[in-house]
């Protein structure tokens, strides 16, 4: 079904952004979009957007494979047809507590079958999702929920030890708009409703599914920028299986595959290819709550898995288990991005697995995929050295170096996000031609082979989590042994990056790493952010303007992770 398209000038003040797009329209939940008519024209009569639902995809799945296994977790197997009659009990019980097309239900849930069923539930209610990586606390959170301004929040009872039903209820309390917390699995405690009460009330609920626009918004993420605070971006119903059909026609992904995903589900890659792709795929997914490269690799062979998408950490250790089984012979793609990939990363991988295909990818919450790796007939070593071919997007590189051809990455293309929550973000990062500037700097080669060469904004990319430094800078800011400080991403052999902090100690105070990283617990920050090591210095290098330095910054942590390396290897006998 078509829907018209209405346009009305955009409400953010008088600005370049705001000369630059003239229009926007108003999505059902209350946001602004970037939808501009020629586009939405080209998409849709390309078939880039096909007007489809992830509902509607699975209806189709269900037709011909109802009883077939959708998804396995640490709980169990769980056909298709046991998935969608759960999102419909859901989606009725969410009904019956006053939840309306355009609200948002927020789900800070691990990689369980459950996520699967509320998205599907989300999308039959006309909901927007708002998934929430696990691993953020208090402060992240409550940011995230009044930003989105979430109805409901789903929340496990606990996980890896930390309390997050409690931590729900303390933020309902400081929320208006917060009216109820879901507990998932385990004792209910203080919650409002729980998964299960909600799919009994949905049992006995009557009501009539809403007609979706696939233009509405259906997925609020949030992933940090260089301002410190995280931005919401939003994604339609369109955007997304663009992304998805572009993955499953380039990577071939059909009935035969398996996809094994330890990547979050509230992380773009885990939602994608872990809740979505299965289903417009018709194939299978197994979830995994917590990374062990052991234990996935028993999965894969025990399951038959032949697709994975993750970042670095998860492939290369992932090729050091691969020789208890033979290589993993069923595994047949590995795309790997989100951090930084080094070559021999994906050149060992290679080796280590029997017939597996893997390469870099290149994306982001905004442009979920801008690359997608190599095709059939590739030369393999591009897969290492590149980060793979531009598909279903349109890239030009801004203000390229004559020298050497790098410049940095715009995108515009039917996958890309309709958006950010704050109209004026959205403003400033579309040009003038509808590009989206990414802040990372690459080189195109021949047949559109993409190579990402560096960041221009000060973003940490640790172990597939994007990091602001200056949300980290903000807290300890006001530490008061800390005069000054400047955080940067230092090499990490694991995690692609990891976070050295550069202090200035207050006059007459001494602080280490061990006191800062107590002091971001005490401000309720996640683990993840915390730096890995500390340089006290009597001063941060700063420009003429006042402006600090961090590129020679991330120059010097990286010479002295050198000189530590080769005094190690001098000091051997």
């Amino acid at each position: 079904m078509k829907h018209t398209l209405q346009t009305k000038p955009a409400k953010a003040p008088a600005s370049l952004g705001a000369v630059l797009h003239p229009h926007s329209a108003e999505d059902i939940s209350g946001w602004q979009i970037r939808l501009v008519p020629d586009d939405v024209k080209r998409y849709e009569q390309s078939g880039r957007w096909a007007g489809q639902t992830i509902w509607q995809a699975a209806m189709r799945f269900l037709e011909s494979s109802p009883d077939r296994v959708l998804v396995i977790d640490s709980s169990g197997r769980y056909t298709l047809r046991e998935a969608m009659d759960a999102a419909r009990e859901l989606a009725g019980g969410l009904h019956a507590i006053g939840l309306r097309p355009g609200h948002v239900i927020s789900h800070q849930l691990p990689n369980w079958w459950e996520a699967l069923v509320l998205n599907l539930a989300a999308c039959l209610s006309g909901l927007v999702s708002n998934p929430i990586v696990p691993i953020y606390r208090a402060s992240e959170v409550r940011f995230i929920l009044r930003d989105a301004r979430a109805r409901v929040f789903f929340v496990p009872t606990q996980f890896r030890g930390f309390d997050h039903l409690e931590m729900g209820q303390q933020l309902r309390e400081e929320l208006p708009l917060l009216s109820h917390v879901v507990a998932v699995r385990g004792p209910d405690g203080q919650a409002t409703s729980t998964f299960e009460s909600l799919r009994a009330l949905g049992r006995c609920h009557s009501w009539t599914a809403p007609l979706q626009n696939p233009n509405a918004v259906k997925l609020v993420i949030y992933t940090s920028g260089t301002t410190g605070s995280p931005k919401g971006v939003l994604h339609t119903h369109n955007t997304l299986m663009s992304e998805i059909h572009a993955a499953v026609n380039f990577w071939r992904v059909g009935p035969q595959d398996v996809v094994i995903m330890p990547s979050p589900v509230t992380h773009v890659t885990g939602y994608l290819y872990g809740l979505e792709m299965p289903l417009v795929a018709q194939c299978s997914a197994v979830l995994m709550e917590k990374w062990d490269a052991a234990t996935a690799a028993a999965l894969i062979h025990q399951h038959g898995a032949t697709l994975s998408v993750g970042a670095t950490p998860f492939l290369s250790e992932l090729a050091q288990h691969a020789g208890r089984y033979a290589g993993l012979p069923s595994l047949r793609v590995f795309a790997s991005g989100g951090a930084p990939v080094p070559p021999e990363v994906v050149l060992r991988a290679r080796e280590a697995f029997a017939n597996c295909a893997v390469f870099r990818v290149y994306g982001s919450s905004e442009a979920p995929t801008i690359t997608l790796g190599l095709r059939p007939g590739d030369d393999i070593v591009l897969g290492a050295t590149t980060d793979g071919r531009v598909t279903n997007n349109d890239v030009r590189l801004h203000h390229a170096n004559s020298a050497n051809g790098e410049g940095e990455v715009t995108v515009r293309g039917p996958e890309v996000m309709v958006g950010y929550t704050q109209w004026a973000d959205t403003l400033e990062a579309f040009d003038a031609d509808g590009y989206f500037h990414t802040g990372d700097l690459a080189v195109l080669g021949p047949e559109e082979f993409l190579t990402i060469s560096g960041r221009k904004k000060d973003l940490i990319i640790r172990g597939g989590e994007n990091i602001s430094a200056k949300e980290i800078e903000d807290v300890l800011h006001a530490h008061p042994a800390i005069a000054d400080i400047a955080v940067v991403a230092m090499p990490h052999a694991r995690l692609g990056e990891g976070l050295c902090a550069f202090v200035v100690p207050s006059l007459g105070h001494t602080v280490g790493l061990a006191e800062i990283n107590a002091f971001l617990a005490g401000a309720a920050i996640a683990r993840q952010k915390y730096p890995d090591r500390v340089e006290i210095v009597d001063a941060l290098p700063r420009t003429a303007s006042g402006k600090v330095q961090k590129n020679v910054l991330r120059d010097r942590i990286r010479a002295l992770l050198v000189a530590q390396v080769n005094a190690t290897h001098e000091a051997r006998p």
